[in-house]
Parts: C-alpha cells; sequence; structure tokens
C-alpha cells in the first residue's frame, strides 16, 4: 500500500520531469532562431531615451496586456512563421501527437509550462497545425487512390475539403463555440482586486489540434485499412464502424475536456464531457437501425 503509493509518487514526478524538460529544450531550440527573433524585438520595443549617462535603452513593451492579463498571441507573427519552416518545431509537435495518443493528460502539463515562460495559454508554433494538415492532405490522397477516379480537380477537391473544411474551417467554428462557451459560461468568480483572466482563441483552437490528432488516427488511418470490412453489408461492418466514430467523438471530446480543465480560471468544464453521454446513449440505436457511418462518409465524398 504505503510502498506503491510512494512508487506512483516517484513516477508522477518523474513525468513532470520529463515533461518540463522537453518543454524547456524546445522553448530553447524556438529562441535560438535568430531571424525569428530579431523581427519580434523589432515589433515589440518602444522609442529610446537617453538614460543619466547619456546612453541610449530601448524600453521594452509589457508582454501582458494594457490591463495586465495574459498575452493575446499576435496572428500576423503566428501567421508569419507558417511560411517559415525553419522557424518550427517540428520533433516537439511529433512528440507531442505521440503522448494525446498514450498519455493526453501529460500533455497538456506542457500548457502550464507555457503560461509560465511566454505569459500565454495558446502554442506561438504553427508547427502542430502545419503537420496535421500534412497528415489530412496525405490522407486524403490515399483514399482518393482506394476510391476516388482518376481526375486532378476530383483529387484537389477531396484534398481541400479534407484539409480545408474538414480540419480548419469546422475546427474553426468548434474553437469558437468553446471559446465562447468557456469565457460567458465557465469563467470562476474572482475577487475584484485580481485580474481578469479569459480563454484565448488561438488556445481553443490549440485545443481543437490537439483534439482531432487521435481522431485523425482513428478516422483516417485505421479506418483506411478497416475499410474491406466496414464497407460490407453486414452486421460486422456496422458494429464496427459505429463503434470506430464513437471512440473517435468521444476521445475528442474527451481531449477538449482536458484542454478547459487545464486552465485555473475556469469551473465546471465537465459540460465538455456531455457529448460523450450522447455518442454512448446513441450507440445502440444506430447499430440495430443499420446505421453504418463508414458507407455515409464515402459516399459523400466518393460518389
Amino acid at each position: 500500500g504505503e510502498g506503491e503509493s510512494i512508487a506512483e509518487t516517484r513516477s508522477l514526478r518523474v513525468s513532470d520531469v520529463r515533461v518540463f524538460a522537453f518543454a524547456h529544450v524546445s522553448d530553447l531550440r524556438s529562441r535560438r532562431r535568430a531571424k525569428a527573433k530579431e523581427e519580434e524585438a523589432q515589433g515589440t520595443m518602444l522609442p529610446t531615451h537617453r538614460g543619466a549617462r547619456g546612453a541610449t535603452t530601448a524600453i521594452p513593451r509589457a508582454k501582458g496586456s494594457g490591463n495586465g492579463t495574459t498575452t493575446t498571441p499576435s496572428a500576423s507573427n503566428y501567421l508569419r512563421r507558417v511560411f517559415r519552416p525553419r522557424q518550427m518545431d517540428i520533433e516537439y509537435s511529433v512528440w507531442l501527437m505521440m503522448q494525446l495518443c498514450t498519455s493526453p493528460k501529460t500533455a497538456y502539463r506542457h500548457a502550464t509550462y507555457h503560461k509560465q515562460t511566454k505569459n500565454q495559454w495558446a502554442r506561438d508554433d504553427p508547427a502542430f497545425v502545419a503537420v496535421c494538415c500534412g497528415l489530412q492532405a496525405a490522407a486524403a490522397c490515399a483514399f482518393y487512390a482506394a476510391f476516388g477516379t482518376s481526375s486532378a480537380i476530383k483529387l484537389f477537391t477531396t484534398v481541400f475539403w479534407a484539409v480545408g473544411v474538414d480540419f480548419l474551417a469546422v475546427g474553426a467554428v468548434l474553437a469558437t463555440a468553446g471559446w465562447t462557451l468557456a469565457n460567458r459560461k465557465l469563467k470562476a468568480s474572482s475577487p475584484s482586486h485580481a485580474v481578469e483572466q479569459r480563454v484565448e482563441w488561438l488556445y481553443a483552437f490549440d485545443v481543437h489540434c490537439n483534439a482531432f490528432f487521435p481522431l485523425f488516427v482513428l478516422l483516417y488511418v485505421v479506418q483506411y485499412f478497416l475499410c474491406p470490412i466496414l464497407l460490407s453489408q453486414t452486421f460486422l461492418g456496422t458494429l464496427l464502424s459505429c463503434l470506430l466514430y464513437a471512440a473517435a467523438t468521444c476521445y475528442y471530446f474527451y481531449i477538449t475536456f482536458l484542454g478547459y480543465n487545464a486552465l485555473p480560471f475556469l469551473q465546471g468544464t465537465e459540460t465538455f464531457l456531455l457529448p460523450l453521454v450522447v455518442a454512448v446513449i446513441s450507440l445502440p440505436f444506430l447499430v440495430l437501425a443499420g446505421f453504418n457511418p463508414t458507407q455515409k462518409v464515402m459516399g459523400l465524398y466518393f460518389r
């Protein structure tokens, strides 16, 4: 009993050390990118003034917003780094994706570290989004090779819908919904003298991206190899298809819950778990009704 609790505590401490060490290394790598830092320095320095001895010094702009709240991530800087692959930390993004599939709670511990070092919850590195877009495009090409026709236009349309609509557009809508719900309904009441904190929209989109990757593994990778069974006109194919989509849905909203639950100024984040209840309750009815989501999706994409 006591020995097992001590061993478990030690293992948790070691896990925390690994997460923070990896995050620290990732942060150091991003700081070594000279060009990016020079551009940020030019955009975050106020006009110079002369000191007592005539020396010219630059006054750094405060990282927080005017009322001392968290930093709002710059959309222009974020989008500019999308077109500069050398400024992206792909290795850290791959590590994070592995953690989201095996230990999602560990993955979200880095959000606290990012808040402590950069005064914002959201990632300032678009590498995770870029990798997801690349994987989406590759998966769309694989599905098109298996089920599509030899048409370049239809291939482009399939890739556009997979990346631009399924991942980015739908993700933006879900992120906006979560962002609005969190800021309007789930913020804990704070003392009058305390600084008000808000969920950043970019963090809400990060939560979507984090939750989307395990869903991608289930519905784009696993489903691809199980298509011969899932597309069969049998009860087994219908059952496996419904189970696969239910598992992907549950995993998506569970990781979404973990993302908002990691913010200490939110309460009642269990609201994000309600879709899990709906998915579990509706599963047997969909199976008995003979509804096969794989057949529906493939028919929608490859008519």
